[in-house]
């Protein structure tokens, strides 16, 4: 998964702030921090940490290092979060699209009532577009008010399996059904 690199480095408060607690999502992966080596390098800057004391503390007290790995990860995940207007969930009979709000999240959810039908490959996603408006095709709509943090409860839809979109799929379908 690419995250978006527009993160907010130089906000130290949020930086100390999640210092002070354990880790709320998860630690980049190593690919991911080499794809972001000059967003980490301004984090480390922006608390006064250059390369050659960066190399000292990996090596003198590793769990500083680990630790700043951490903060880092959130305050990206913070900043993708943030951001995130549609998600996306595909599985082989179901397809569920997310817009996502300040306090709550809509949701679109297509169940193919034919189980040969597979949403995983390009086939069964053009059998979707051949049949997306028959009985074929059991489609539900919802909206649900996020009953914790709304970066939490969308870091949580990601851990299931959704991923960022820009939300075509969804806005197409809920055109329809908005003109019908």
């Amino acid at each position: 998964m690419h995250l978006i690199k527009d993160v907010d480095l130089n906000n130290c408060d949020q930086a100390k702030q999640i210092n002070s607690a354990s880790m709320k999502y998860t630690r980049l992966t190593k690919e991911q921090f080499e794809e972001m080596n000059a967003e980490f390098s301004n984090f480390l800057a922006t608390q006064a940490i250059d390369k050659a004391e960066w190399d000292q503390i990996k090596i003198e007290k590793p769990e500083v290092a680990e630790q700043e790995l951490d903060v880092f990860s959130d305050l990206v995940w913070e900043g993708v979060l943030s951001k995130t207007e549609f998600l996306e969930h595909f599985s082989k009979n179901h397809i569920f699209l997310f817009q996502c709000f300040d306090t709550y999240v809509k949701s679109i959810v297509l169940k193919s009532q034919v189980p040969e039908v597979d949403f995983l490959t390009k086939e069964g996603l053009h059998w979707l577009s051949d049949n997306m408006f028959t009985e074929t095709i059991e489609m539900k709509i919802g909206k649900k008010e996020f009953t914790e943090e709304r970066n939490q409860s969308l870091f949580g839809l990601i851990q299931q399996g959704a991923f960022l979109s820009d939300g075509q799929l969804f806005k197409q379908i809920n055109t329809i059904i908005e003109s019908e």
